[in-house]
């Protein structure tokens, strides 16, 4: 068995969601949630097909996200993984109608920090491991850091 680490790409102002998922008409599902949950939201879905033609399978609504998304899924390689890229619309505003979809098996990520997918070869494919999600940690938070991040949730509007 081969280890790789994928560094995915996440076009300017987009968000990135990679999970795992288990049949073909998971791209069209998660299409219908994105335009149903933030119909504003530009996105691209790829989702790695793993038998049959084993074929990737893109759905979007914006041209660009939508290479992106297509060239995420084929870098990881991995059978029945999907990407999400979006804008104009955060991961938390989309995150629980995608886990509530029936082919959604698990999310391995769901983030605008550079992210690297750990991904193991075998003899009869790829499977992600795992990935890693921005940075370590440098410290712990004080006084003025939890200020700052409260005062940062209430002005983007998650918080009153």
């Amino acid at each position: 068995m081969e280890l790789h680490s994928v560094k995915l790409r996440i076009p300017q102002d987009a968000n990135i969601i990679v999970g795992q998922t288990h049949f073909i008409k998971t791209v069209e599902d998660l299409y219908e949630v994105m335009v149903n949950t933030v119909p504003g939201a530009k996105f691209a879905i790829a989702f790695n097909e793993a038998s049959g033609p084993c074929l990737v399978r893109v759905e979007a609504n914006d041209d660009e996200l939508r290479k992106a998304a297509l060239e995420n899924a084929q870098a990881i390689g991995a059978g029945h993984v999907f990407v999400v890229l979006l804008r104009d619309a955060f991961p938390i505003n989309v995150l629980g109608r995608i886990k509530d979809c029936f082919e959604v098996c698990s999310i391995f990520c769901a983030t605008a920090n550079p992210v690297e997918v750990i991904v193991a070869q075998g003899a009869e494919g790829r499977g992600v491991l795992g990935v890693i999600d921005g940075s370590s940690p440098k410290g712990v938070e004080g006084p003025d850091e939890a200020k700052h991040r409260k005062e940062f949730l209430r002005k983007i509007g998650y918080k009153k």
